[in-house]
């Protein structure tokens, strides 16, 4: 229903989808000047909110008076021409050019943080980013505090351009620094889905939603100081590094490189949010049971075979062409999943890989290899009845021949395996080569996982109860069948790969990089790195 004047005339509006003829009585016409009104009120809604005084700001900082010369329109336009002649490199120039476009260039951190002297706090805090391992000099601070004081003298600036120019570039240098900063605190310098070709982590990196959480700031210290890592790991790892620190056998400058690839791993994004999962860290070759931050089950692991055996390359004769990630056939890969049921008594699948290097070549050797390793040879999906009469030296038998070791003591699994999805088809396993965790040096696996006390593993994830029981049954009989037996709540597993870390008496403790993925951190953080 149209609305009605005293008099009964009723007043049609025009939509967008409606034309419709507007009837007032001529006695009537202050009628008309309701639709300028009315539009004049609508466009005075859609505008941006004014500009903040900047120049006035300023003035009443420095007392210089050519900031009262300034204007939106002067101001904007330089900041514009800045950005596109790129006179300040910018690391995530769409990031920051999307957000000063939607407000209108307006300098946000001038505004915000200049006279209380917030923006000074922040300089000296990227100053100070050798803390992290980091070359502050990335974060321009020496040439931002210069801006500042210059702003600030009375007689420093003298044109209106040399005004405009001086915010402009502070405004985006500050910018820029901080969303650097923020992004390697929170996340990491490097993107470890880069550089380690092994690597099946889900492991978080900055986006525009994240960087742009840093103009939202209203206090630039408490900002800073709550994205700095505060674990209890990564806190001892850099009082080391900023003590000169020196572990026993090494150089200062060895020291102090392994102890800047541990804290950019802390940096990452990449650690399990559930109070409770299984780690296992490749290098110490050990395997925890994680519970609130403290380990509940300790015990010694075989990890695969690495490329760096005899340690012949290190971060002491560091070449920048290790940079390049290089992995061997047989390395446990880092990876993140969750384990989901443990099969007692298993049966091994051999992998073509293994059965062509290993299983023919000893058959070859021995005709009896097969049965006595309770080894069944498959044809086409079929048993085959007598595989001691095929000529394993024949290069075609591992393309027509497939392999599954059965359940029982010479089985390579053991008596139970750990089963979680993932790429490499790599699991946790018992295993009956019980001689190897003698060993300070495991590497020694074709890339499974395998365990020192599979039992104790079961426990701590089944508990006790009729699950439990049933795998301590099936354990230990002979000749028992294969059984599947799922998790009532799957378990988050996590191999990492950490070569400095601090024990639980606050004792640091080195491994040496058996696959050498130090080194190639350490090459991919260089460039932002203090050396």
């Amino acid at each position: 229903m149209l609305p009605a004047t005293k008099d009964g005339t009723r007043i049609a509006f025009i939509t967008p989808n409606i034309h419709t003829t507007m009837s007032y009585p001529k006695h009537k016409p202050f009628i008309l000047l309701l639709i300028p009104v009315l539009l004049l009120f609508m466009m005075q809604g859609c505008k941006r909110p004014p500009h903040s005084d900047i120049g006035k700001l300023l003035n009443d900082k420095s007392k210089n008076n050519i900031y009262k010369q300034l204007t939106d329109e002067g101001y904007t336009a330089a900041v514009k021409q800045i950005l596109q002649s790129k006179k300040v490199a910018l690391t995530n120039p769409a990031v920051i050019k999307s957000f000063y476009a939607s407000e209108d260039y307006e300098p946000i951190f001038i505004r915000d943080h200049f006279v209380n002297g917030d923006l000074d706090t922040a300089v000296a805090i990227l100053s100070r980013s050798s803390v992290h391992g980091l070359n502050p000099k990335l974060f321009h601070g020496d040439e931002m505090a210069a801006l500042l004081t210059k702003l600030r003298d009375p007689k420093a600036i003298k044109t209106t351009d040399e005004a405009y120019q001086n915010i402009a570039r502070l405004e985006l240098m500050m910018a820029n620094a901080l969303i650097n900063y923020a992004n390697d605190m929170q996340f990491g310098v490097v993107n470890p889905h880069r550089i380690y070709q092994r690597y099946y982590t889900n492991t978080l990196r900055p986006d525009s939603t994240s960087m742009k959480k840093v103009f939202a700031a209203q206090d630039l210290k408490a900002y800073l100081d709550s994205i700095q890592p505060h674990s209890p790991q990564y806190m001892a790892l850099q009082k080391a590094l900023t003590t000169g620190y020196t572990a026993p056998g090494m150089t200062q400058e060895e020291t102090k490189r392994i102890l800047l690839v541990n804290m950019e791993r802390l940096r990452w994004k990449n650690k399990p949010a559930e109070p409770r999962y299984v780690q296992v860290n490749i290098p110490a070759f050990q395997l925890d049971v994680m519970d609130q931050g403290h380990s509940t089950l300790n015990m010694k692991v075989c990890v695969g075979e690495g490329r760096n055996k005899d340690f012949t390359k290190s971060l002491v004769r560091y070449d920048d062409t290790d940079m390049v990630d290089h992995p061997v056939r047989r390395e446990t890969p880092q990876l993140t999943s969750l384990i989901n049921e443990a099969q007692v008594n298993p049966i091994w699948n051999i992998p073509v890989s293994i059965a062509s290097r290993e299983i023919i070549v000893e058959a070859d050797k021995d005709p009896y290899y097969l049965s006595n390793k309770n080894i069944n040879v498959y044809r086409d999906g079929k048993l085959v009845d007598d595989p001691e009469d095929i000529d394993w030296g024949d290069p075609k038998a591992a393309e027509e021949y497939s392999f599954k070791q059965q359940p029982g003591e010479q089985n390579s699994l053991g008596k139970i395996k750990f089963l979680f999805p993932n790429k490499s088809s790599v699991y946790l396993h018992d295993t009956p080569a019980k001689n190897a965790f003698n060993y300070n040096k495991r590497d020694v696996s074709h890339g499974c996982v395998r365990l020192e006390k599979p039992l104790d593993l079961a426990r701590a994830l089944f508990g006790d109860g009729e699950k439990y029981n049933l795998i301590e049954k099936y354990m230990g009989e002979d000749n028992a069948k294969t059984v599947d037996i799922a998790l009532p709540k799957k378990v988050p597993v996590y191999i990492t790969y950490v070569t400095c870390w601090a024990d639980d008496a606050g004792a640091l403790q080195f491994r040496p990089d058996v696959y050498g993925l130090d080194i190639v951190l350490y090459g991919n953080l260089q460039k932002r790195m203090l050396i």
